[in-house]
């Protein structure tokens, strides 16, 4: 979709923190900046927004900012928007404060708000991907995938030291309520015995008796991987299978939770934020709406926010030698 060039930027972050944010807020205000834009930041995402809480960004805030986790414009999952009321009365603030485009930096639901709104009330308004579930349609990967992937691998060989130390056998539970991308590649990266996810129904006898095979040498620890959102219930359910099926070992228990979401963004999370922040100001000076920043391979495209889905993890014939070599 094209549109008339916008002078004035407002950008927000949506949904769930992720880290790599603040590198993204940042460099969407030097790149409007530099394309003779203002850009204006709202804080707690759509529902400020829809209340006119707009802030002034520093350069050297900003820049302070980047290698911190979270979001220094604060976000939010906003009921409000959901409703054509709220986008309204979002739009009618918009109009007052004289800004006529918008950048936001969500998951598949705050981008489908987003789509919504663009067609609705006529602003030029871009989608930037974050999410560290890395489960939005059209996108290699999202902003946050990466540092979570790291931050949970690290937790993986953190606890696989003690059990080693012990050969003792570990459920770990990641996130990932509908999708298993995070808990394959934690896995998957921190040499895991079994990995469970959404994905895929456990074939549980399957992987007891491989755990059982590898626990006869009893010259290490097992650890189970499991998505939150597995149809297992989470690894609390499947701490007690394993406890059922080796009653002679204490089985261990860790549920990394909200650990994944925060920490210093990693190298590549911050380069793809920025990646994308200038990919979205420069469809804008272009006149360009509607649209969602993608990496596909290693080029930044541009697809219709109006596609954007969820998507689950897609088990390649690559993904499941992988699994079937290394699991």
């Amino acid at each position: 979709m094209t549109t008339k060039v916008a002078k004035r930027i407002a950008i927000l972050t949506s949904g769930g923190d992720v880290p790599g944010l603040n590198a993204c807020i940042r460099a969407v205000a030097l790149a409007a900046e530099r394309s003779g834009f203002s850009i204006v930041g709202v804080a707690h995402g759509y529902d400020g927004l829809i209340d006119g809480e707009f802030l002034h960004l520093e350069t050297e805030v900003l820049r302070a900012a980047v290698p911190r986790g979270g979001t220094i414009l604060r976000s939010a999952r906003s009921k409000r928007f959901t409703t054509a009321e709220g986008r309204a009365e979002a739009a009618k603030q918009l109009r007052a404060a004289h800004i006529d485009s918008l950048v936001v930096i969500g998951g598949d639901g705050s981008l489908t708000g987003a789509a919504a709104f663009a067609a609705e009330h006529g602003f030029a308004v871009m989608g930037i991907p974050k999410t560290i579930d890395n489960d939005v349609e059209g996108t290699d990967v999202c902003i946050g995938f990466d540092t979570a992937v790291n931050t949970a691998m690290q937790a993986i060989d953190r606890i696989r030291d003690t059990a080693d130390s012990h050969a003792r056998i570990f459920a770990v539970e990641v996130m990932g309520r509908d999708s298993g991308y995070l808990a394959w590649a934690a896995g998957m990266a921190g040499a895991a015995d079994g990995i469970l996810i959404p994905e895929t129904d456990a074939d549980w006898r399957s992987l007891e008796e491989k755990l059982k095979e590898r626990h006869k040498t009893r010259t290490g620890s097992l650890l189970v991987v499991v998505a939150e959102g597995d149809e297992t219930g989470g690894a609390a359910p499947v701490a007690k299978r394993l406890q059922a099926a080796f009653p002679e070992e204490s089985i261990g228990l860790c549920v990394l939770g909200h650990t994944q979401r925060g920490g210093s963004p990693t190298a590549s999370d911050r380069i793809l934020a920025t990646r994308f922040a200038v990919a979205a100001v420069d469809a804008i000076a272009a006149g360009k709406s509607g649209m969602m920043t993608a990496l596909v391979g290693d080029d930044i495209r541009l697809v219709p926010i109006a596609s954007v889905r969820r998507r689950p993890l897609a088990l390649t014939p690559e993904r499941l030698r992988l699994m079937e070599i290394l699991i």
